[in-house]
């Protein structure tokens, strides 16, 4: 999936690939971070074991992803705050710990959502503030044409 962000002056393509935090797409997560600005770790507010593997999918990102990648920690499914396992508090100190941003969305009814990908976009560096040649890209510059050459 994709979605488009506007930010200041800037529009921010979010490609998203979503593993459902699965183990069998363990052995590729590295190929879905590698290169990324931003990953979303998503548990699910009503499943306490969600959460614990919440935890050891932020390692794998710390360890094997771009260092200075925006990590962001989602509680889904806010909507059913009477059948919580997850406390806020928990989870928000979790995200504190790890300097990561922190919110409780819901999926289904669309709560936060934008919220959380405007504040990943703020935390993302400018393409402004990048030298043109800085690691990441480069700006392409229309090349002065040559005067044309005849023959003989």
């Amino acid at each position: 999936m994709t979605k488009t962000v506007q930010y200041q002056n800037e529009l921010h393509k979010f490609l998203i690939w979503d593993t459902a935090g699965q183990e069998r797409f363990r052995a590729l997560a590295p190929m879905y971070y590698r290169g990324s600005a931003a990953a979303i770790i998503v548990y699910d507010i009503t499943k306490e074991e969600t959460f614990s593997t919440l935890k050891n999918w932020v390692k794998e990102l710390r360890q094997h992803g771009p260092p200075n990648i925006v990590v962001a920690i989602a509680g889904n499914k806010c909507d059913l705050i009477d059948v919580r396992e997850v406390m806020e508090r928990d989870a928000k100190d979790y995200a504190d710990s790890i300097h990561a941003i922190f919110v409780e969305t819901s999926a289904k009814n669309a709560i936060n959502i934008n919220e959380l990908f405007i504040e990943i976009s703020r935390r993302i560096p400018s393409t402004d503030t990048n030298p043109p040649c800085g690691g990441k890209g480069f700006k392409l510059r229309r090349q002065p044409s040559e005067p044309k050459r005849s023959c003989c």
